[in-house]
């Protein structure tokens, strides 16, 4: 599909219909602000994993993403940690390789297999930064640690967003918080693999209580499991974005999860639109057509 076809799609503002459905969120600061915030758009992947099984599959499906992702709308990419697996050095000249292809700015944050010393050395020097997209500031945060699969936020990370979020208030720029790990409230049936009480959990939720007239959204990796997404804390909708090397289904929609969880497992991006108040995210699995399964209204899932 090409990228003017995808724009279209992006644009349009009912449910779609034959087969490909778009998730529409409302957060309380877009809700407030509409009127005088142009239209955004921006592609999120993670979790592409270079290295995996020790062979080179995934720097394959890595090469053919970026080539697609290079045809796709989108002012800037975010790559949301694990680049590669299991800390393999020599996978990261492959990933920058492939990330070549795509023809606009990639910024990366490392995840839980990325060693920070060779973030440093094969990515970019500061593991935490802001990035800016017209009205939207991404606070881009290194959360992860190499010995767990849970997440960290250290009083001195919890300061810089308290003070990034102020600055955007200055600005009268709205907030878009991006970690590898999830720091969501951890309800049966989710996985146990978040910033945990102890962490810095309580103090991010009170930060998000904070600005919750400011933050759009708070995206992750990490999951494995396609799009799965919260807005049960003070109306911010938090978003963990699927892999683009493998997802596996854990039946989170059959046990009732809190939130969604669409039945889309493939490995892939998503195309993400900010317009009139609402986000609009399109889960597009590599090498195939547009599908995202699911529609979120200001308050509700349904």
């Amino acid at each position: 599909m090409g990228r003017e076809r995808e724009r279209q799609i992006l644009s349009r503002r009912a449910t779609l219909k034959c087969g490909v459905a778009s998730a529409i969120l409302w957060p309380t600061c877009m809700k407030a602000r509409a009127v005088s915030r142009e239209e955004l758009s921006f592609v999120i992947v993670t979790d592409t994993h270079l290295g995996y099984h020790d062979n080179n599959s995934a720097a394959k499906l890595w090469q053919k993403t970026a080539a697609e992702i290079n045809q796709s709308p989108g002012s800037l990419v975010l790559h949301l940690g694990d680049i590669v697996d299991g800390g393999r050095e020599e996978q990261y000249p492959i990933y920058l390789e492939s990330r070549r292809l795509i023809e606009r700015p990639v910024h990366e944050i490392p995840g839980n297999h990325d060693p920070e010393d060779l973030f440093r050395r094969h990515i970019r020097e500061k593991t935490s930064l802001v990035v800016e997209l017209g009205w939207l500031r991404f606070l881009l945060l290194n959360n992860a640690r190499r010995d767990s699969h849970d997440g960290f936020l250290s009083d001195e990370q919890l300061t810089w967003l308290e003070s990034e979020c102020e600055a955007a208030k200055r600005d009268d720029r709205l907030v878009s918080i991006c970690m590898h790990v999830p720091a969501h409230l951890n309800r049966h049936p989710d996985r146990g693999w978040y910033v945990k009480p102890g962490s810095g959990h309580d103090e991010f939720n009170e930060l998000l209580q904070r600005y919750q007239d400011r933050v759009v959204a708070v995206m992750h990796g990490h999951f494995h499991n396609g799009i799965r997404g919260w807005n049960d804390r003070h109306d911010v909708h938090e978003i963990c974005f699927p892999s683009a090397l493998y997802n596996l289904n854990r039946g989170l929609e059959e046990k009732s999860a809190p939130g969604f969880n669409p039945l889309e497992f493939r490995a892939g991006y998503t195309l993400v639109t900010i317009r009139d108040g609402a986000m609009t995210l399109l889960y597009k699995p590599t090498g195939s057509e547009l599908s995202v399964e699911k529609q979120c209204l200001f308050g509700k899932a349904t």
